[in-house]
């Protein structure tokens, strides 16, 4: 039987992401073979200019029926478009296209809509990435009124065209030598505007979705620990700080180290530091399973390898951390990955254990199948202890309920405040990735109460699933600090190609978090 699709996996698996790395380390827990990269396929540099290339398949991005001025094309090659155009009934609605071969030298004129949306460019630039995935030719995108819409292009180009293939040993595809070119007569203007805000926007996306759709025989919590390092090296302001499991059982992390201990891969917590300004710093945790069995309680086995993308909450929030970083932006923030891998095993953690966690509380492991919330209570308790934040953000793919709740359009929020509330959803609806708050309520509280621990987590009652699970991180974040959840299971993975997001890992979170950060300040 073949697997369930991502979402529908994981609202019947209540499904965990996994999360990726650069380069391997020999693998002595396992086999001891790893597979041998050969390389992605080449993504096309981004350049900008004020004309396109000759000979440069055209990618002309409109929102009507009618060319754009300036568009490289002599007249008897535009009547040949305008011809097409008329033929077709192609209007400039959002992400339709008619692709044209013949019109003079070009080897392709594809017009993709913009329609009227405010993220239209940037969708539009994602789906001619994706048509043109296989053109050999230069590419360039014309059509661009001002230097930040063609910043905008820019970046929707470069989402749109990621591919992951390192493992596919047979013939590929000759990797595209030449650049996308994104015209404007504000060419430097636009450069200097993608290089302010999206190339690094760019990098931290690809980060976290090769994280996320690496195996989880390459990615675990000591080489997700290793990429990092390789991502971060060289750039200013950037602290990592690991503590291993010996170093955690010494500070009383029982919850983290219970996760892990089914497995032979020892758990991390893992800290990456920018301090682009001065004052307390924003916190961004992030659950980090880099495999999801169930452990002891064991998930079915339909579905169960998208249970290596269970740490797409701690690969957002690195991701953001780099993309931050990269910019040089002006903020303070510390990014919290949680690492460990959830296994059955003959020392792995028991449904009816009770583990102390770092601020001291305990906790009654109902169901080892929800370990992600066990894992973030160690690692906001920490990060509110020795770092001393203004507010904490954490993001996770804590929940099946969440994706039945929401489908696929929406990352679920829950905030005790109204006012951290909307800075998330205005974060959201600035940056495309948008969240809609669900309720917290003292009813729903109830499902996490234990007669023998401090909380439990999890419970047979009919509350809601993701509510429970955010009243239960709730529980180690202090009540005056600002605070909210993200359940982002709904998001996590794109089923079928979409125009910023290829099918496969979403990389979601990342320009949420970064836009957010950018924005609040203490």
């Amino acid at each position: 039987m073949s697997p369930l699709p991502a979402r529908a996996a994981f609202a019947a698996l209540a499904l965990g992401l996994a999360l990726p790395g650069v380069g391997h380390a020999q693998d002595t827990v396992g086999s001891g073979v790893v597979p041998r990269e050969h390389g992605n396929s080449a993504q096309r540099p981004v350049t900008f200019a004020v004309r396109a290339p000759e000979a440069a398949a055209l990618v002309i991005l409109t929102g009507s029926a009618a060319l754009p001025d300036g568009v490289p094309l002599s007249a008897a090659e535009r009547r040949a478009v305008e011809a097409a155009i008329a033929a077709d009934g192609f209007a400039g609605k959002a992400n339709a296209k008619l692709k044209l071969r013949g019109i003079g030298s070009r080897p392709v004129v594809l017009l993709v809509g913009t329609g009227s949306e405010a993220e239209g460019l940037m969708e539009a630039a994602g789906t001619a990435a994706q048509d043109l995935k296989g053109e050999k030719a230069p590419v360039a995108l014309v059509g661009l009124a001002s230097a930040q819409a063609a910043a905008d292009a820019a970046l929707g180009y470069e989402l749109g065209q990621y591919r992951f293939d390192r493992y596919r040993t047979g013939a590929t595809e000759a990797p595209p030598a030449q650049p996308v070119t994104v015209v404007t007569a504000s060419a430097t203007a636009a450069q200097a505007a993608f290089a302010a805000r999206h190339a690094g926007l760019a990098e931290g996306v690809r980060f976290a979705r090769d994280l996320v759709t690496e195996p989880a025989n390459v990615v675990y919590p000591e080489s997700f620990v290793e990429r990092t390092r390789a991502a971060f090296r060289g750039i200013p302001n950037v602290e990592i700080e690991v503590l291993d499991e010996a170093a955690m059982r010494a500070l009383n992390m029982g919850s983290i180290v219970g996760v892990g201990q089914g497995s032979r891969r020892g758990s991390r917590l893992l800290l990456v530091t920018y301090k682009g300004a001065d004052g307390p710093p924003l916190a961004l945790a992030g659950k980090g399973i880099t495999f999801d069995s169930g452990g002891i309680s064991l998930k079915p086995g339909a579905g169960m390898w998208e249970m290596k993308a269970d740490m797409a909450g701690a690969a957002a929030v690195v991701g953001t951390a780099l993309s931050l970083a990269r910019t040089r932006a002006p903020v303070h923030v510390v990014a919290v990955a949680a690492l460990a891998e959830n296994l059955p095993g003959g020392n792995a953690q028991r449904p009816g254990d009770v583990v102390r966690t770092y601020g001291g509380k305990t906790i009654e492991v109902i169901n080892t199948d929800a370990e992600g919330r066990l894992v973030l209570a160690d690692a906001l308790g920490y990060v509110a202890d020795k770092r001393k934040p203004f507010a904490i953000v954490d993001i996770a793919t804590l929940t099946g309920a969440a994706v039945s709740a929401l489908g696929p359009e929406y990352a679920a929020l829950f905030a005790r405040d109204d006012a951290v509330a909307a800075r998330l959803a205005a974060a959201g609806e600035a940056s495309g990735e948008e969240v809609w708050r669900l309720p917290l309520h003292p009813t729903y509280r109830k499902a996490v109460e234990s007669p023998i621990a401090d909380v439990k987590n999890s419970d047979a009652s009919p509350a809601p699933g993701a509510s429970a699970g955010a009243h239960f991180i709730e529980a180690f974040v202090a009540e005056d600090m600002p605070w909210a959840h993200v359940d982002m299971a709904p998001t996590m993975w794109a089923d079928s190609a979409e125009p910023l997001t290829p099918k496969g890992a979403s990389g979601y979170g990342v320009r949420l978090l970064d836009a957010l950060a950018r924005e609040w300040k203490p």
